[in-house]
C-alpha cells in the first residue's frame, strides 16, 4: 500500500514547483465555518476562535475549569464573582478586556436575536453586574456549581459589538494571534502576536493532495483526515516528523428520533448491534482509535466507566429487525448523510456493509462541509456521523440532549426529548456537592445510553505531520491548534 501511494504522489508532483515559502503554512481539510466565538460549534472554527480570543476560564489536564483571563469566587449557590488577571492579553488595538467586554459578549449571547447556540447553556444567567474596569457578578437563576466552566466562550469588545461588527469577517479578540485577512475561500490568514509571524491555513480537501503538498514543501504542517495508509507512508519519510496522541474525540452515528423509522429504539438497537466498531477501528483506523460508550471519557471526572457495551451481534440485529417485518429477504433502506471527506466516505462504505450483512441498504448521501453541517443543524437526515472534540464540561449535556435545546437554542440535533433525562441533568447542575454532581451525571449518561439516542463509536486519536521547517510544534489529547502557539522556524543553513 505505501509503494502504491508513494507512485501515486510521484507523478502527480512531477513537474511541481513550491512557492517560496513565507510563514508557517498549514493544510486544513475544511476551514471554519465562523471566526465568531457565539457561533462555533463545528472543531476547526473552535480550534482556531481558541487562537484568537481568550475567554475568562478554561480546562486543565482532568477537565476541571481553572483561570484564563479571571479568578473567581462563589459568593452564593447562585452567585459568582469574577476579576480580571493583570496579565490578561490586550485587543489588537492594545485596551485590555474589561469586564464591560464581558457583559457585553455573555449579554449578545443571552439576546434571542443573536441566535447563538450557546445561549441554552446559559440561559440561566439572570444579570451580569459590572462593579469596577476589572470586576462583575454573575448572579444565576438556579444554583449551579458547574458555572465557571461554561465561561470559556471569547470575549468580544463592547464598542464594536454595539457597532455591529462582523466577527466572522473581521475577528477582533486578546488571544495570541490576530486576524489577517481572507483573501478568498481557499486561505485564511493570521499573525502570532509574539513575534509577527504570519500562519496560512490552506483548504486542500483531498489527503492525498494535502500529503503531496507537505511533500513537496508547499505547506509545512497538516494534523488528522488521514487514511492509515497515508500516515505510515509520511512515518517512513526521514525528513519529516510524525507525532501521534490518544484523543478524546468522540464520534458517533446520530439518529433523527422524529423519524417514523429512526424514532424506532428497535431500529437503532438493531443498527448498533450490526456495527463492527471494533474491525473499523483495527483496519481502518490502524488502531488509532478506542471504542467509545459516551462522549465523556471513563477517565473524566464525571465519566460512567461502568456503561454497558454496544457489542457487535449481527443474530440480535436480525431477530430485532424480522419483529420489525425487515431482513435480508425484505430489506430496509435508510439514508445516511456524512460529509465528502474522502476518508469519512470509507468510514461510511464499511457501515454500508455491515448493514447490509443484516438487511438495512444503507444509502450514502456525502456534501461538502458546509452542506453537511447544515442539514443536520436543520434536522435534514435519519442517519448521520458527527464528532464532538474535545468535550471537557459536562454542560454538554443540556447543549446537546435537554428537551429545550433544540437547534438553534443548542444542538440536540437528534430532537430528543425526555422528562427523565431533563431531570436529571438539572440534578447534575443543582448539586452542590461534587458526589452528588458526579451521581447525576453518571445517571444520566447510562440513561442516554439506555435510550440508544445514537450509537457510540470511538474516541479518535490524533495525528501531526510537520516539515523540516517547523520545530516544537506538540500534538494534545483535544487536537486543538495550541501547539502553533510556541512552534518555531528552522533558522536556514
Amino acid at each position: 500500500m505505501i509503494r502504491w501511494l508513494a507512485v501515486i504522489l510521484l507523478l502527480l508532483g512531477a513537474g511541481c514547483q513550491a512557492p517560496p515559502p513565507e510563514g508557517v503554512r498549514m493544510g486544513l481539510a475544511t476551514l471554519p465555518t465562523t471566526l465568531d466565538p457565539r457561533y462555533s460549534t463545528d472543531a476547526v472554527s473552535a480550534r482556531l476562535c481558541r487562537l484568537l480570543y481568550q475567554g475568562l476560564t478554561e480546562f486543565d489536564a482532568r477537565s476541571r475549569p481553572r483561570p484564563a483571563m479571571a479568578v473567581w469566587e462563589q459568593l452564593a449557590p447562585d452567585r459568582y464573582r469574577f476579576r480580571l488577571l493583570p496579565t490578561r492579553t490586550p485587543f489588537p488595538d492594545g485596551r485590555l478586556p474589561a469586564a464591560t467586554d464581558v457583559q457585553a459578549t455573555y449579554a449578545s449571547i443571552l439576546d434571542p436575536a443573536t441566535a447563538s447556540p450557546q445561549r441554552g447553556t446559559l440561559a440561566h444567567i439572570r444579570a451580569i453586574r459590572v462593579l469596577d474596569p476589572e470586576t462583575l457578578e454573575f448572579e444565576l437563576s438556579r444554583a449551579d456549581p458547574l458555572f465557571p466552566g461554561y465561561l470559556t466562550i471569547g470575549i468580544l469588545p463592547a464598542q464594536r459589538l454595539a457597532a455591529g461588527q462582523d466577527f466572522n469577517r473581521a475577528p477582533w479578540g486578546s488571544g495570541p494571534f490576530r486576524f489577517e485577512a481572507r483573501p478568498d475561500d481557499n486561505r485564511l490568514d493570521l499573525r502570532r502576536r509574539s513575534d509577527q509571524l504570519r500562519f496560512s491555513f490552506l483548504l486542500v480537501p483531498d489527503p492525498t493532495v494535502r500529503v503531496l503538498k507537505l511533500r513537496r514543501g508547499e505547506i509545512d504542517l497538516l494534523q488528522n483526515d488521514l487514511p492509515p495508509e497515508m500516515i505510515d507512508y509520511l512515518a517512513a519519510r526521514p525528513e519529516l516528523a510524525v507525532q501521534r496522541a490518544a484523543g478524546t474525540t468522540f464520534a458517533y452515528l446520530g439518529f433523527q428520533l422524529d423519524d417514523p423509522l429512526t424514532g424506532d429504539e428497535r431500529l437503532r438497537r438493531a443498527v448498533a448491534h450490526a456495527i463492527d466498531r471494533a474491525a473499523i477501528v483495527r483496519y481502518l483506523f490502524a488502531g488509532n482509535a478506542r471504542l467509545a460508550e459516551s462522549i465523556l471519557p471513563p477517565e473524566h471526572w464525571a465519566g460512567a466507566p461502568d456503561l454497558p457495551t454496544h457489542d457487535y451481534e449481527p443474530a440480535r440485529s436480525l431477530a430485532l429487525l424480522g419483529a420489525l417485518g425487515y431482513g435480508p429477504d425484505r430489506p430496509l433502506e435508510l439514508e445516511y448523510k456524512t460529509s465528502s471527506d474522502p476518508f469519512r466516505l470509507r468510514v461510511a462504505a464499511a457501515l454500508q456493509a455491515q448493514l447490509a450483512a443484516v438487511g438495512i441498504r444503507l444509502r450514502i448521501r456525502s456534501f461538502d462541509w458546509g452542506s453537511f453541517f447544515g442539514d443536520i443543524k436543520a434536522g435534514r437526515f435519519q442517519l448521520y456521523s458527527l464528532a464532538w472534540v474535545g468535550v471537557e464540561s459536562p454542560d454538554i449535556y443540556r447543549y446537546a440532549f435537554h428537551s429545550a435545546a433544540l437547534p438553534p437554542a443548542g444542538a440536540n440535533r437528534g430532537r430528543y426529548r425526555s422528562a427523565a433525562a431533563d431531570a436529571l441533568i438539572a440534578a447534575g447542575e443543582a448539586a452542590s456537592e461534587a458526589a452528588g454532581q458526579v451521581a447525576a451525571l453518571q445517571s444520566l449518561q447510562h440513561r442516554i445510553h439506555a435510550d440508544l439516542v445514537y450509537v457510540p463509536l470511538w474516541y479518535e486519536g490524533h495525528v501531526a505531520a510537520s516539515g523540516p521547517r517547523i520545530r516544537g510544534y506538540r500534538l494534545n489529547r483535544r487536537g486543538d491548534y495550541d501547539g502553533l502557539i510556541d512552534v518555531r522556524l528552522a533558522v536556514a543553513p
